[in-house]
């Protein structure tokens, strides 16, 4: 069956009646189809060719139901178009957003250390930070309300459940009493309107309100939604105005345009999501409202509605709703609260729809807004031209010019026109009274130190880095409260918290330098190469040869984890003596790649590096450390003697060669699988310290008591060794069953 001409309803179970098909194999052949359309829509989609996708998301309903979840991409490109139109059209324009941009930098550099008190979502007090895995911190507010899909400074995914961030509540209550205070007023609301307590809720968000008009921004929003609720949409509105004539925020956008849909105005709801989506297009209620809505739009069963869809991609005209939206905005300046009756009587069939309180829809943010589309999807006081018609002002906003409130009532200008500094000029400036500042309150509670790359867990504690991750060697939890941090310690996301490394920095600038300068320090001492070598004390290594460790004891987790922060990436291995503790010679190991497992454990590739001898022994954090002198082989330079050490090492390399190969082939393949193949000659048998490779290889390889490979391994004669070796060979050939 083509994809140009899908199946009409009951066609496929008739021809698989009559034809005798499984009906089954049919249904799933269908399916496939549906799948492959839809992926074909979505590929148009993110290549921007908006006709050619609407048409295939048309088609795919046709074969199959298609959920809101599956129009992501498509919502995706409706936003480019819709903020493509909105870009500036002149180069007047364009330079006064560059300069306006230049004067914005300015004071961003001016109140740079003013904003780290900000939530980087909606740029009001860090109430009740909530630190996520990036090391950034939001307002518990924004996360609750799932107003952010992820990071707005690195881009990372935003967990939305969270624990506060104990130490920085505790400095914020500190320093800012009163913002704490009123934070924790506007929490209440929040938890009046989860509760339904909508009346509650207003009267303590117009206390709010009342007691700090000019910036209770959030309080208003909170009301927006206790009266929307409630039924009381005019004062609804009105709240959502009021909040966009001072900043275009995208929660402003996504309130009005959730009180615009519950009024019946799903056109216009649908432009302000739009524009919501605009502003931020990762604002993940506004994307499902608006995935919802054009999943209804697209599964009309009216050929008209795909026709008018393609026309109003292919050819943009001015079209009825932006008439509306700017007689709204004329009237609007004189009454905000009568607009939407306004309205109403323009365009007719819009009619307020008569619900109990009981009935009344509220938004939840834990479900992602389900009830919220209650009335959406059935319009049911549009009859079928009138819904062509509206679908045709509908999918039109992806050809108009972007309109969103700004500064000065009910006053519009085109997006992408950047704000006035004024605001930031009027911004409440937040600076620290010296005489609070105690440097005992930003100590790490592990070292009792000021605190160095402080990092955050989940459950909200904060700790050196180095400190917590020492912690963890030994337990999966927090050293304070003891809650499980596997999770945690699986993604080994050590993220410094930005927010205390910049006070740390700005506040406490002169300990902080002192603190910096201990932590080089120690770690200086722990990049010689030479003193205060750590030691491994597993087994034995040689150079050029692979050596994998399985690396799960707490004090050799620290260890490998030191050389690989310091940059050295090297340790020492020697096998273990009774009486020192580790024997007198080892290798030194080169760290090639580590990988962590989820419960702490890690393997590490390494590969042998230089040999040396152990000068004196120590220990430090529970592994041993030593100062050592490296071995070198002693050079061969007479012509004669030469070409002798060259003869036999010739003759050494030729009997090796037949050994390995007649062994069993179980054992050869074991050689193989663990140490790789036999190294072939080297044409300089000099050229490096340690002398050839193929040496150390038959020295891994062959069966023989590891004292007498230490004995090998310290000698610095590479004609001793090699005499050794050959030694070795020809009693293992010797051996009838030794193969």
């Amino acid at each position: 069956m083509s994809l140009e001409q899908p199946a009409e309803e009951g066609t496929v179970e008739r021809n698989a009646f009559f034809i005798g098909i499984d009906t089954e194999d049919v249904l799933e052949e269908e399916e496939d189809h549906h799948q492959l359309i839809l992926q074909k829509a979505n590929a148009l989609a993110s290549d921007n060719s908006l006709k050619e996708a609407i048409y295939w998301f048309s088609v795919a309903m046709q074969y199959g139901p298609v959920r809101p979840e599956q129009l992501s991409t498509f919502v995706d490109c409706i936003v480019r178009n819709f903020k493509k139109k909105a870009a500036p059209a002149s180069d007047e324009r364009h330079n006064v957003e560059v300069e306006e941009a230049k004067e914005e930098q300015q004071q961003q550099q001016q109140h740079s250390w003013d904003e780290v008190f900000d939530c980087p979502h909606c740029h009001s007090f860090l109430g009740e930070p909530v630190t996520l895995a990036c090391g950034h911190s939001f307002c518990r507010r924004c996360l609750r309300r799932r107003l952010l899909s992820k990071c707005k400074l690195c881009n990372e995914a935003a967990k939305l459940e969270g624990k506060p961030n104990v130490l920085l509540c505790g400095l914020l209550a500190k320093w800012f009493p009163e913002e704490v205070k009123r934070s924790k007023l506007l929490r209440e609301v929040d938890e009046l309107c989860k509760r339904r307590c909508h009346k509650e809720a207003v009267t303590l968000a117009s206390d709010v309100i009342q007691s700090e008009p000019d910036t209770a921004v959030e309080a208003r929003l909170s009301r927006a939604e206790a009266y929307m609720s409630l039924q009381q949409f005019d004062l609804a509105l009105e709240d959502t105005e009021l909040c966009l004539s001072s900043s275009c925020s995208a929660e402003a956008l996504f309130w009005k345009a959730m009180v615009l849909q519950e009024m019946g105005g799903v056109d216009e709801s649908l432009q302000v999501f739009l524009n919501c989506l605009a502003v931020d297009e990762d604002f993940p209620c506004a994307k499902r409202q608006v995935e919802k809505i054009f999943c209804d739009l697209l599964s009309s069963s009216s050929d008209n509605v795909k026709i008018i869809v393609r026309e109003t991609a292919q050819n943009p005209v001015a079209h009825l709703h932006n008439k509306t939206l700017v007689a709204g905005a004329q009237a609007s300046q004189h009454s905000p609260v009568q607009r939407p009756n306004q309205q109403q009587k323009r365009r007719g069939s819009l009619k307020r729809p008569c619900l109990s309180e009981a009935d009344s829809v509220r938004f939840d943010y834990e479900t992602g807004g389900e009830e919220g589309l209650k009335r959406v999807s059935s319009a049911p006081q549009l009859g079928g031209e009138e819904k062509t018609i509206l679908l045709k002002r509908k999918l039109s906003v992806c050809d108009t010019e972007t309109c969103i409130v700004d500064k000065g009532g009910s006053k519009y200008k085109k997006q992408g026109v950047k704000k006035s500094s004024k605001k930031a000029q009027a911004k409440t400036c937040r600076r620290v009274s010296l005489n609070l500042i105690d440097p005992n309150d930003l100590e790490c509670a592990l070292c009792m130190r000021l605190l160095y790359e402080p990092v955050t867990t989940p459950c909200g504690h904060t700790f050196c880095k180095n400190c917590l991750e020492r912690c963890l060697d030994h337990m999966p939890q927090c050293p304070l409260c003891k809650e499980s941090l596997k999770e945690y310690l699986a993604s080994r996301k050590y993220m410094v918290t930005s927010v205390l490394d910049v006070l740390i920095k700005q506040y406490l600038g002169k300990e902080h330098d002192e603190r910096s300068k201990t932590h080089l320090d120690e770690t200086r001492e722990l990049s010689h190469l030479t003193k205060n070598v750590p030691i491994f004390v597993c087994t034995m290594a040689y150079p050029t040869v692979p050596c994998p460790l399985h690396v799960f004891e707490p004090r050799y987790r620290l260890m490998i984890r030191r050389c690989v922060d310091t940059g050295t990436r090297q340790f020492g291995m020697c096998i273990s003596d009774p009486q020192k503790g580790f024997v007198d010679y080892g290798c030194m190991l080169i760290i090639r790649s580590v990988h962590f497992l989820p419960d702490g454990r890690s393997v590490v590739d390494t590969v042998g590096g230089s040999r040396f001898r152990v000068l004196s022994r120590g220990m430090r954090d529970g592994y041993y450390i030593a100062d050592i002198e490296h071995l070198e082989d002693t050079r061969v330079d007479d012509g004669k003697e030469l070409a002798s050490l060259q003869e036999l090492h010739d003759a050494v390399y030729e009997q090796a060669r037949t050994w390995f190969q007649n062994l069993k082939l179980h054992f050869h393949n074991q050689i193989l699988q663990h140490f790789g193949p036999m190294p072939e000659p080297e044409a300089d048998i000099q050229a490096t310290p340690n002398g050839p490779a193929c040496c150390w290889w038959l020295l891994a390889v062959l069966p023989i008591d590891r004292r007498y490979q230490l004995c090998v391994l310290s000698m610095t004669s590479l004609k001793g060794r090699l005499e050794k070796i050959r030694h070795i060979l020809t009693y293992l050939q010797s051996i009838p069953d030794s193969n």
